[in-house]
């Protein structure tokens, strides 16, 4: 019981480290923002698939804070609002997938909370964009979906927060649709590509090293068959 436990909390941290080192490689900037994305953007959600829904949800809170720390920044509203969406993402790909209640709350209440500020009713078709992972949640067995439903619970929990904080004016939402449609398609893609990945190479280590406590799939991974099937 005990080793179980310290296993557990090792790979927490392991996962903790990797999502750190991910966080210093940006691609794209956020539009309106002085931050960017980056590899973490792909590696946090998918932690869940790997760790559950609780642990991950640690590991991805740890690497928001220590990365503030580390770098001297100040816990300014900006830096606080980021560290929640990756949570809420990581939560939608790791808990239990007849777990219906969390993918569909979510976003639901999110969708509720930016119609109830005027900006975001004069933009009110913005937040249909949320209706997608609660779609997803009917299907979350299906790792593509899980990664698009996850992707669009960081993208509404951060959206809403965005608004609430910044008053941002309805242009800036209308304008941001077709953006949100292709980022997050990338972000959806990204995060199937990396549990696939992580999945295939933790599957081989697992021959040899104990691996226990991790949610290792044998569902998903890179084989010959695999490049087959997408040939």
């Amino acid at each position: 019981m005990k080793s179980n436990l310290f296993r557990k909390i090792l790979f927490v941290i392991l996962f903790t480290i990797i999502g750190y080192i991910l966080l210093q490689f940006p691609f794209a900037k956020i539009m309106g923002s002085s931050q960017a994305f980056t590899g973490f953007d792909f590696f946090a959600p998918m932690s869940g698939g790997f760790l559950g829904a609780i642990p991950a949800a640690i590991s991805v809170l740890a690497v928001k804070i220590f990365n503030t720390v580390f770098h001297h920044q100040a816990f300014d509203v900006t830096n606080i609002i980021r560290l929640f969406p990756m949570v809420f993402a990581a939560i939608y790909f790791g808990i239990k997938k007849d777990s219906k209640l969390f993918r569909i709350a979510t976003p639901a209440i999110c969708m509720i909370l930016f119609w109830l500020k005027p900006e975001g009713r004069q933009a009110w078709f913005f937040a249909l964009y949320w209706l997608i992972p609660i779609v997803c949640a009917f299907k979350a067995d299906r790792l593509i979906l899980k990664s698009l439903g996850s992707t669009f619970t960081a993208h509404a929990v951060g959206s809403v927060a965005f608004l609430y904080a910044f008053n941002l004016p309805a242009s800036v939402w209308i304008a941001l649709i077709p953006v949100v449609a292709v980022e997050r398609g990338l972000f959806a893609s990204g995060i199937w590509a990396s549990y696939t990945i992580f999945n295939t190479c933790l599957n081989y280590l697992s021959k040899k090293v104990n691996l226990s406590g991790l949610r290792i799939s044998h569902r998903y991974m890179i084989t010959k068959e695999f490049f087959r099937k997408w040939a």
